[in-house]
Order: structure tokens, then C-alpha cells, then sequence
């Protein structure tokens, strides 16, 4: 009977031979540890920084000392570089192996060269002459989330990379080494592994203790002991509410915080102004209440809404109110706020782009412009009864008006501005469903503001931007109709308004 076996014998019996090759994930130290890179390029300088940030000692074996070198070389006191030969190089000591030589024959020499010396090696962008290959790194401190494709779709990997960056948090290192600090505290208060695992999850999971961790710089043993006390306590886990801005429309106008709330959310309490698109980043399994409002089409009362998020609020519960827009921009968001922390529950604001503002960039309307306009105010066109707004004060501002919510109240807005000294011929744009595939944009005068609206179809959501910055829109319409020799099929003139409405109508 044969007691030993060849290194072939071993690698045949841990992959056959129609299997594809997979690389298992090892978190590695180097800390003090001699790493060689070959190479002078971009490539090089790539992986030896990495190498670097993550504590080596890291000789670079080169035949020209570039510019990029030398800084490189300045910035990190473990880097050394060397003008020598791999072949007569001393690789005794020798952690691992990066050729990013750009050279095929070079490359092979030092894999063939590093296999046999049983060192590690990675041949950039040749999977078959390396031992290993580097993950793309999500860095967050303590927390290492490392991607690999074994080689197979390095573009794959670059978008995961990318997505989560935006969906981890920025802090969640920090998080790991509080929590670091408080299991030797935890350990001593729960004495079983029972009760710690316990401990962890509901930890982990209420949104509440993330927000007490997140906020400490350190943990004294009392802190801790409260926490335990807090979250082991049948029912005494804080309930919180976060209030998140979705923007004006677009997904992508989402801010990076906004996304991961919506993506954790057990509930959602979302508006009619939150679209398909936004909702389909949540969960599957997330509970979704619709709680839309339109002028006159009530699906529920804000008295409701407020019941709602009262009643959905429970212990260790991630809810979400999702609104348009800026939740503290005429989207009563400051109501809920004060109602539900009224009633013990904490609130967390997630700010979102304002409609206004998002509206105005898609348009090419600056709601400021140094020449024209010094300052923007926001009104709302929606209340109970007249609106009661200091018309005189607001007609001889001189400088951009920006109405919400003012669709159905076109005509009593252009008239009171008017009757209290603003010019018929000042310019307005209406933007309706901005920043979303069916944005409508029409411009034109102030004193034909009601029958522009009317003749142009325009139905809320829709915002109206009263001001000579709306001009500006117009340079993006004349250079669009220069371009193709005449105005493009989605900017329409109509030809057959009265002669007080202006005529230019444009759809984005």
C-alpha cells in the first residue's frame, strides 16, 4: 500500500477535471510582512498601494523609477523600490508575489518561478499563471467585504463593488469596533451563549441601538449595561419611525442614506408621488401602505396617516414614511414628526431633494443667477380656503418664486401677483412630473399662466417657476432646435392660442 502521494495525486482528487476553478476567500494579514511587485506601470503602482493601506512592507522591483514611484515611495515609509533584476533577486522571506510587467515572458518566469518556491503569486490578468487573485476591496474600516469573480468578469465585480459602497454604511467599521469594546461587558452581563446570540441579533437589527452606536466615540460598561437591559427587555425596545425624502422622482436622485433606509425597511408608508420605480428597491417582503393624497381624492386623512405610522410603529420595527420630495418642504413632515414623538416614538429625517430643485437642474432653470436673481422662495398653492400669502411682499421681491401644489389655483396666483405689482410679461415655466420619463416643460408669461396650463394639458404633480431665470431653459430649447434645423418632435409650438398666451410649449 502506497503512504504517500504526489502534489498531482492531491490536486486530483480536490478538483475533477470539468469543474471550474474556484478561489476560496481568505482575509490575510500582512502587517510587517515582504511583499514583492514587479513592475513600473499603473498596474503596479495599483497593487502595491493596496498592499500598502493594508500595513506590508512592500519592495517594488523595477527597471525605471517613475515620477509615480517616487511619490509613492514618499507617501508610505514601508515602500522601498528596487532597480534589479527578478532573476537575481533574493526572494527568501518573501510573503507573496504581484508581475504586473506587461510582458508575457516576464510574467511567466515569475510565476513558474514563485510556484516553485511554494510563494503565493498573483500575474495580473492572467488567471492561469496565478495562485491568487486580489478581490475588489469595499472598505469600512474593521468590516472588509471582499469580490471575485475568480478572474471570469472583472466588469461584474466593479458594479457590485460600486453598489455596495453606496448601500453600506459609511460608519459601519466604527459600529464593529464599539461592539468589539462591549463583548467582553456583554459576555460578563449574559452569561450564556444563548442569551448573547440573542443579545446580538435584536442589537443588530433595531434601528434604534444602530443610532446609539453610531453616535458614541466610546462605551463606558454602564452604557453597555443599559443597552442590554434595553434590548433585552420584553417590550421596552425604543420604537422608531424614519421620515425619508425620495426625491423629486427619479431613483437615481435618491441620496445613498435614503436607499439603504428604504432597503431595510420592514414598512413602508409611501405617497402617491413615490413611484414604482423607488418602491421596487425595498424588500420583497416589506409591508407596503399606500397612504396617497391628491387635491380632492383623499385615499386617507393626515389623522390616518398619523394613526398608522402609530400603529405600525412596534418595537425592533424598521418603518419608513416615504414621501416626494424633501420631507420638511410642504410635505407635512414636521406634522408627523411632532404627532408621533408626542406619543414616545423616536423619529429619525432622511432629507431628499426638493422638487423644485430637481425639477429646475432636468429643466436648465437655476433657481438663482447672479445677474438676475439673488434668492428663491418657495410657496405652497395648497390650503384651506383662499391662500393666504402676503401677495404685495411676494410681487416685489425681484426674484424667483417657485409655487407648489398651485396647478388648481393658477388663476387666483397670476392675479394677485399682477393686481399687486408684478409684470403680466414676467416669465413661468411649468414643470410637471419632473425628472421622470413623462416631464412635461411649458413656458410663458405670467398674465396667461391659467390658460397656458389649460391648453398644454398639465395636470399635478407640477411645480411653477415664476421669474426671469426661466430664461435660461430657453437655451437649452434654441440649442436642441439648432442642432436639428428646427424644433425636435417633443418641442411643439402651438400655433393657434390667443395672442396673450405665449406660444412656445416644450416637452423634455
Amino acid at each position: 500500500m502506497t503512504t504517500a502521494s504526489s502534489d498531482s495525486g492531491r490536486r486530483a482528487r480536490g478538483v475533477r477535471s470539468n469543474e471550474i476553478r474556484r478561489h476560496l476567500p481568505l482575509f490575510v494579514d500582512l502587517v510587517r510582512k515582504e511583499c514583492l511587485v514587479v513592475g513600473s506601470g499603473s498596474l503596479a503602482i495599483e497593487k502595491a498601494r493596496l498592499l500598502l493601506d493594508f500595513g506590508a512592507f512592500v519592495t517594488i522591483l523595477g527597471s525605471m523609477h517613475s515620477k509615480e514611484l517616487r511619490v509613492l515611495q514618499g507617501l508610505y515609509s514601508g515602500c522601498s523600490i528596487v532597480n534589479a533584476n527578478f532573476s537575481d533577486y533574493d526572494l527568501s522571506g518573501v510573503t507573496l508575489i504581484v508581475s504586473a510587467t506587461e510582458s508575457s515572458e516576464d510574467d511567466i518566469l515569475i510565476g513558474e518561478t514563485a510556484i516553485a518556491a511554494r510563494i503565493p503569486v498573483n500575474v495580473v490578468d492572467n488567471i492561469a499563471l496565478s495562485t491568487f487573485t486580489f478581490p475588489a476591496v469595499v472598505d469600512r474600516g474593521s468590516i472588509q467585504v471582499g469580490i471575485g469573480s475568480n478572474g471570469r468578469s472583472p466588469g461584474l465585480v466593479t458594479k457590485l463593488k460600486d453598489e455596495l459602497e453606496l448601500s453600506l454604511p459609511q460608519d459601519l467599521g466604527s459600529i464593529a469596533d464599539l461592539i468589539f469594546q462591549m463583548r467582553p461587558a456583554v459576555k460578563e452581563i449574559l452569561p450564556t451563549l444563548e442569551l448573547r446570540r440573542k443579545f446580538w441579533r435584536r442589537l443588530l437589527k433595531d434601528e434604534s441601538a444602530g443610532l446609539f452606536l453610531s453616535r458614541k466615540n466610546g462605551l463606558e460598561r454602564k452604557d453597555v449595561a443599559n443597552l442590554v437591559k434595553q434590548i433585552m427587555s420584553e417590550g421596552s425596545v425604543t420604537r422608531l419611525v424614519t421620515i425619508v425624502g425620495s426625491g423629486p422622482g427619479d431613483p437615481e436622485l435618491l441620496t445613498v442614506k435614503a436607499l439603504r433606509k428604504i432597503q431595510e425597511a420592514d414598512v413602508l408608508v409611501y405617497d402617491r408621488l413615490v413611484g414604482v420605480d423607488i418602491l421596487k428597491r425595498a424588500r420583497k417582503e416589506a409591508k407596503k401602505i399606500f397612504v396617497g393624497k391628491s387635491k380632492g381624492r383623499h385615499s386617507c386623512g393626515q389623522n390616518e396617516i398619523n394613526t398608522t405610522l402609530l400603529e405600525e410603529a412596534k418595537p425592533g420595527r424598521n418603518v419608513v414614511r416615504l414621501k416626494g420630495g424633501d420631507p420638511f418642504v410642504f410635505g407635512r413632515g414636521g406634522e408627523e414628526r411632532a404627532f408621533l414623538m408626542s406619543h414616545g416614538v423616536e423619529v429619525e429625517i432622511v432629507p431628499g431633494i426638493t422638487a423644485a430643485l430637481g425639477c429646475g437642474a432636468v429643466s436648465g432653470i437655476p433657481m438663482t443667477l447672479r445677474e438676475t436673481s439673488q434668492a428663491v422662495t418657495f410657496i405652497t398653492g395648497h390650503g384651506d380656503g383662499e391662500l393666504a400669502l402676503n401677495w404685495k411682499a411676494l410681487a416685489n421681491l425681484g426674484h424667483t418664486l417657485v409655487v407648489y401644489m398651485g396647478i388648481g389655483v393658477a388663476k387666483d396666483i397670476s392675479q394677485n401677483l399682477i393686481a399687486n405689482g408684478m409684470s403680466a410679461e414676467v416669465p413661468i415655466a411649468v414643470i410637471a412630473n419632473g425628472t421622470t420619463p413623462e416631464q412635461k416643460l411649458v413656458i410663458g408669461k405670467l398674465g396667461s399662466l391659467p390658460l397656458l396650463i389649460s391648453e398644454s394639458d398639465i395636470i399635478a404633480p407640477a411645480i411653477i417657476v415664476i421669474g426671469e431665470v426661466v430664461g435660461q431653459s430657453r437655451l437649452e430649447v434654441m440649442e436642441l432646435a439648432e442642432k436639428v434645423r428646427g424644433l425636435p418632435n417633443n418641442i411643439s409650438q402651438k400655433q393657434n392660442l390667443p395672442q396673450q398666451v405665449s406660444t412656445r410649449r416644450g416637452v423634455l
